[in-house]
This record gives C-alpha cells, sequence and structure tokens, in this order.
C-alpha cells in the first residue's frame, strides 16, 4: 500500500512538472502573438491528492474564461518550492504567482520580491474581507500592512486514531484532554515493535504545538530574547523523546523522498501497526474513515490546546507583467472564492479560509456526513499564530535541527534546546 502511494505520488508530480514544463514558454510565445490569452506561470507542492486536487481546480479556472492561462509546476514540497523561486528570480525565470507558507513568504516580502496586493482589493468592490478567517488573513500582512500574500487554505496538526486499537483497549477517545491522557492511552496500547502506541509526525511542528499547549513562547514580549530552551518548552520536548527513546511507546518515520516519511507514518495507522499520529488536516483524503477517526490536539498539563493554525499562501511576484500580475490577482479570487474552497476542503482536508464556505450547499451535506471535516476547523478557532521569525527563518531552523536531535538521535531535550537557543540568539542578536 505504501509502494502504491509513493508511486502514485511520484508520477503525479514527474507528469504534471513534465507537462508544464513542456509548454510553458512556447504557450506565453504563441499567446503574445494572438494577443488573446495571458499565459501564468504557478509554482506549487503538495502531497498526491492535493496536487490533483489543486490541478483541477486550476483547469476549471482556465475553462471558465479565455482571458488568462494558468501552467502549472510543481516541487516535491514547500522548500524546494521556495529554493526553486529564488534561483528563478535571480535567473529572471521566475513564476508569475507561487504557493508558499507563511515565514517563506513573509522572506520574499522583505526583499521587495512579492507584489502588494491591497492596491488590488481597493480597486475590487467585490473582494469581503470580513469573510476571510482573521486567523488565516492575517498571516498575509507585514507590519506596515503590506498584503503580500492572500491565504489559499489553511492547515493545523490535529490527531488522527485507530478507533479499533482504542476499542480494544477500552480507551474512550473523547476521555483525551492532555498530552498526559495520550501518554497513557499509549502504554495501554503498545504492543513494543509490532504495536505503537502513538506516532508523532517527524519534524519540529508537533513538538511546537505541544510547547504552546504547554504555555511556552517562541520570543520575549519585546522580541528580543529567544525562549525555546525555558522550562515549558524543555519539558515537553524531554518527554517526546523518553517516549520515543525510552519508554518506546511511540516512535517516528524520517528521511526518504519528498512526503515518503508522512505516508509511512499514515500507513502504519490504517495498517494497524499504530495506535494513531499526529498530522496535518490535509490528510483526510488519503485516509479511511472506517480505521481512523479525528481528535483534536489535547492540551498539556492543566495548559489549554494552543496548537499552530498556518495559511499556506498565493503570493504574486513583482517582476511579472502588469496583465500577468491582474491575472494572478484574478486567479486568487477564483480559489479563495467559497465554491472552490468548499472543493478544497473537501478533496483534501485542510481548512477553508472563507467563512461562508459553511454556507455552500455541498460543503454542509458532507460536513453533516463527515464529521471529521470539521475537527481542523474547530481547532483553528482557537489556533496559535506563529510569531514573525525576525531571522528571516533561522530560529525555526534551529528548532528543526534540535527537532532531529531529540527524535531521531535521542539526545537530551535542554542539551538540544539550549544549542537551539544560543544559535537563533544569535541570528536575532544580529539583526538587532
Amino acid at each position: 500500500m505504501k509502494m502504491k502511494k509513493l508511486i502514485s505520488m511520484a508520477l503525479v508530480i514527474s507528469v504534471t512538472a513534465a507537462l508544464a514544463a513542456g509548454c510553458g514558454s512556447t504557450d506565453k510565445a504563441s499567446a503574445a502573438e494572438d494577443g488573446k490569452t495571458t499565459e501564468i506561470d504557478f509554482w506549487y507542492s503538495g502531497g498526491k491528492t492535493a496536487v490533483n486536487v489543486f490541478q483541477g481546480i486550476v483547469d476549471a479556472y482556465n475553462e471558465s474564461q479565455s482571458e488568462y492561462h494558468i501552467n502549472t509546476v510543481t516541487q516535491a514540497d514547500y522548500t524546494e518550492t521556495y529554493e526553486k523561486l529564488q534561483a528563478g528570480i535571480a535567473g529572471k525565470k521566475a513564476p508569475d504567482i507561487a504557493l508558499l507558507d507563511v515565514d517563506k513568504a513573509r522572506n520574499l516580502s522583505r526583499k521587495g520580491l512579492t507584489e502588494d496586493i491591497s492596491s488590488y482589493i481597493k480597486d475590487d468592490d467585490t473582494f469581503d474581507e470580513s469573510d476571510y478567517l482573521p486567523v488565516f488573513f492575517d498571516q498575509g500582512k507585514d507590519e506596515d500592512g503590506k498584503l503580500f500574500a492572500l491565504p489559499a487554505y489553511g492547515t493545523t496538526q490535529v490527531m488522527y486514531y485507530n478507533v479499533q486499537a482504542f476499542e480494544d483497549a477500552g480507551i474512550d477517545p473523547d476521555t483525551i484532554k492532555t498530552w498526559q491522557d495520550l501518554e497513557a492511552a499509549a502504554k495501554k496500547m503498545s504492543g513494543g515493535e509490532s504495536f505503537y502506541g502513538w506516532e508523532p509526525m517527524w519534524g519540529k511542528d508537533n513538538l511546537v504545538d505541544a510547547s504552546l499547549s504547554n504555555g511556552g513562547k517562541i520570543l520575549s514580549d519585546d522580541g528580543k530574547k529567544v525562549l525555546i530552551n525555558s522550562e515549558e518548552w524543555v519539558e515537553v520536548w524531554e518527554s517526546f523523546r523518553q517516549w520515543i527513546h525510552d519508554d518506546k511507546i511511540m516512535r517516528i518515520h524520517s528521511g526518504g523522498q519528498g512526503w515518503e516519511y508522512w505516508y509511512s507514518t499514515i500507513d502504519d495507522v490504517l495498517q494497524n501497526k499504530a495506535g494513531g499520529y499526529t498530522g496535518s488536516s490535509g490528510d483526510q483524503a488519503d485516509l479511511d474513515f472506517s480505521i481512523v477517526q479525528a481528535m483534536e490536539q489535547p492540551g498539556w498539563g492543566s495548559n489549554p490546546s494552543a496548537p499552530t493554525a498556518d495559511a499556506l499562501q498565493l503570493i504574486m511576484l513583482k517582476d511579472s507583467t502588469d496583465k500577468e500580475k491582474q491575472g494572478v490577482y484574478d486567479f486568487m479570487k477564483y480559489f479563495t472564492e467559497p465554491e472552490q474552497q468548499a472543493e478544497w476542503s473537501m478533496e483534501t482536508g485542510y481548512v477553508p479560509v472563507r467563512q461562508s464556505t459553511q454556507d455552500v450547499d455541498k460543503y454542509k451535506s458532507y460536513t453533516e456526513e463527515n464529521p471529521q471535516a470539521l475537527v481542523p476547523f474547530s481547532q483553528a478557532q482557537h489556533g496559535s499564530i506563529l510569531p514573525e521569525d525576525p531571522t528571516g527563518g533561522k530560529i525555526f531552523d534551529a528548532l528543526s535541527v534540535a527537532a532531529d536531535q531529540v527524535e531521531i538521535e535521542g539526545k537530551p531535550a535542554k542539551e538540544a534546546l539550549d544549542q537551539a537557543q544560543k544559535t537563533a540568539q544569535a541570528a536575532l542578536d544580529s539583526v538587532e
């Protein structure tokens, strides 16, 4: 099952990229000659299901009008998109629009490489900012009020549990209110290497979420001190190290090509090798809900649940022509219309960015029959917004290194986080 998914994902990405690469510059030249259609180049990434659904919406947009045509190129992940985007900008071969996570979009904005979308909104009487969820929309604004991105969709890490495993162990999922409750459940379900009680998703994100749910902060209130080695952080990260390496009630999959580790984690739960995992709201399209169900992330101890709610953002590149920019804005609006958001959310599990998506009839019917689809939306309402990394990503990079040290190497959390804090603080001090 795992290999089938990986092969499918690879084929989707390679075929889509090949088609886009084959038609990009030729189509633009052709369009320039007939003067009818403006070609728009769009770079993005995602898992196999998301790539297919995204392409479907692009195709529908292209068919809905003839003024613009979107050409797509996919990459393995958001980091690769960002790296290729920087190279493309330097080589004057950048696309007109790209999909990025917040920190990467903000970095490009700081360098003056993205267009301010506010100017297009001001000229558009039909744009309704109040209908966008603030937790997602506001992540595209900088301190000066520039709107450097529109949210394409939201995502938050939720919990997916194996229904049969919980029933066999006599565990009521409604009783999982804290990470300590989950620890007890994982111990009860664990059967050594043949069955792990829980599988966090590899990387810093799960650890950061749990730290925020323990009252931890990334920066001090004045923004001058990095706090990622505070007691709140160390307690959480050391607990995960112990669960993975000492108690062996949890495990992670790491490495591999692209999203391989992600699908390996999912497959363990679907194939009854684990009691559950912490993953993306976007996993819902790949899950069998006769085997698993969803629940919100718990709090830590007496602290309330506060995992991050992140926006994946559409950016408009500065060096595109005026006509191309107008086409980019037109597509941005199309993708974030309630009808498209409903389609996207139903097919992928990601969180819609428009409140009125809930008024779309097919979305209403879908969520009534599939209540798990509302779990990410509900969690996003009390989610945390990651603060801006003023170092251009070096604080988060330090956290990623520390996460590997704790999760893969089993290094004590305090040692890993002290080093991460030292690295991150030096980066912050150099900015100031």
